[in-house]
């Protein structure tokens, strides 16, 4: 697909009609160098070694799939992948789904458990995650959008939407919104929900309690955006600790103790507007019970923070190296997981890369199409170990590539990235990667020991 009018044909047989075509192509445009991808055979081009979902297209509306999360169900006894599916970002009609396996390789046909039914302008359920229950009981969260709205995007503006299950995902009951608090960076219309997001599978903190991480931008009813740019808006990295899920209370009665206690978060300077931008903080616990989280941001580096009392107060973030007084690690605005191991070890992933390649440049003032769609791959693992006498507690090994699109973009979002927006699994004995390829295929891949033995940490 090399050009404008292949794409606006492509919209109109999968469905995606003349909304799309006036108000999201031009900002989703390839940039002329690009390689388009063949549909039918492009998700081979990543190796992977597990295929979750393959796109159905037409009546479907399946295009884009991604915030990929794959889980162990209460029982044990299967793999749980939940995930937001829509026809393309952006286009507003996201939905939740669920697909289950029984031995990580073979899966359910995709079940949907809220959000927009395709083909219809019901109101959407976005980046969805679970919770799951010491007692058995499964949560999924979401933001939920409502008829209130200040983006014109609306994807990430709603309530805080919960549904339950008994049953191991099978059947669900809607648990209504649960409240959340207001800040400063809020529309004044108390009717307008919040700008937020969490994409990641919550964690335990050292009590064992239940923490997420989550995006929360700010309304254009208090900052404008210059020119109305979306890759020039502010956010800041937020927390929230569930006091009493293991009790499988109802929505109603879930308790939530909202982090940190600065109303601020995590802050990390826009290289061009100068106003605050970090989001989707990734979390894990370190073996002293503080936690470490990294963040994306606009500086072309990860950048990290660290708490030492529960995600009550944070240090100021910085950016984050391979080891005290080391390099710094290089990313674009894209997600930078990082995941505790069974064995003590940590694994990031990352692109390596500044947000600049070639001529795509994140940091440029002005947009003729989605940069970043060709600044997150290929994808790079790095391990992990704790240093608990350093300043930033976790030291890296060196980078090493794992997953590669060649540059190729796929439509309908006409994106070359891949590994955003992850999950990872350590089940049965078998460490799993599950990864979006371009927001379209869900694909899983195996990270061996053999793969990582040669990735040593320094030790001084």
């Amino acid at each position: 697909m090399r050009n404008r009018r292949e794409f606006l044909q492509y919209s109109a047989l999968t469905g995606l009609g003349m909304w799309f075509a006036s108000n999201v192509v031009s900002a989703q445009e390839a940039s002329p160098e690009d390689r388009a991808g063949d549909l039918t055979d492009e998700w081979r081009r990543s190796n992977p070694d597990i295929v979750v979902y393959l796109p159905k297209g037409g009546e479907h509306h399946d295009g884009d799939n991604e915030s990929f999360l794959v889980f162990e169900s209460p029982s044990g006894n299967e793999l749980l992948a939940m995930w937001t599916q829509s026809s393309v970002e952006g286009y507003g009609d996201n939905r939740t789904m669920l697909a289950r396996s029984r031995d990580a390789v073979h899966w359910s046909e995709a079940q949907q458990i809220a959000g927009t039914t395709p083909g219809t302008k019901e109101l959407q359920s976005s980046w969805a995650f679970p919770v799951v229950s010491r007692r058995g009981r499964l949560y999924c969260f979401s933001t939920r959008e409502n008829e209130h709205t200040d983006l014109r995007v609306r994807q990430a503006c709603g309530g805080f939407g919960c549904w339950y299950s008994d049953d191991e995902g099978r059947t669900w009951m809607d648990g209504g919104e649960i409240p959340m608090p207001r800040g400063k960076y809020d529309a004044p219309e108390p009717l307008t929900p919040k700008i937020w997001l969490t994409w990641q599978i919550p964690i335990r903190d050292r009590k064992g309690r239940v923490l997420a991480g989550y995006s929360w931008g700010t309304s254009p009813a208090v900052w404008k955006r210059p020119g109305n740019r979306w890759y020039l808006s502010e956010s800041r990295c937020m927390f929230y600790r569930f006091e009493n899920i293991d009790d499988d209370p109802n929505p109603a009665d879930i308790r939530i103790t909202w982090l940190p206690d600065n109303p601020d978060g995590l802050e990390v300077e826009h290289p061009n507007t100068r106003r605050a931008h970090a989001g989707e903080p990734g979390t894990v616990l370190l073996p002293d019970g503080r936690l470490f989280t990294t963040m994306r941001t606009w500086t072309g580096h990860i950048w990290f923070s660290v708490s030492d009392n529960d995600g009550h107060t944070w240090r100021k973030p910085e950016i984050m190296r391979y080891r005290d007084g080391g390099k710094p690690v290089l990313h674009p605005l894209s997600p930078c997981p990082m995941y505790a191991l069974n064995d003590g070890r940590y694994l990031l992933l990352f692109h390596n890369n500044p947000g600049r390649i070639g001529k795509h440049d994140q940091l440029a003032k002005h947009w003729r199409y989605n940069v970043l769609s060709h600044v997150r791959n290929p994808t790079f693992i790095a391990v992990g170990e704790f240093r608990a006498d350093a300043h930033q507690p976790i030291w890296f090994s060196r980078p090493k590539q794992f997953l590669d699109t060649d540059g190729i973009t796929l439509p309908p979002k006409e994106t070359a990235e891949i590994g955003t927006y992850t999950s990872l699994t350590e089940w049965r004995g078998q460490r799993i990667l599950w990864y979006p390829d371009r927001k379209h295929f869900l694909l899983g891949k195996y990270i061996t020991d053999d793969f990582l033995a040669d990735l040593e940490v320094p030790s001084h």
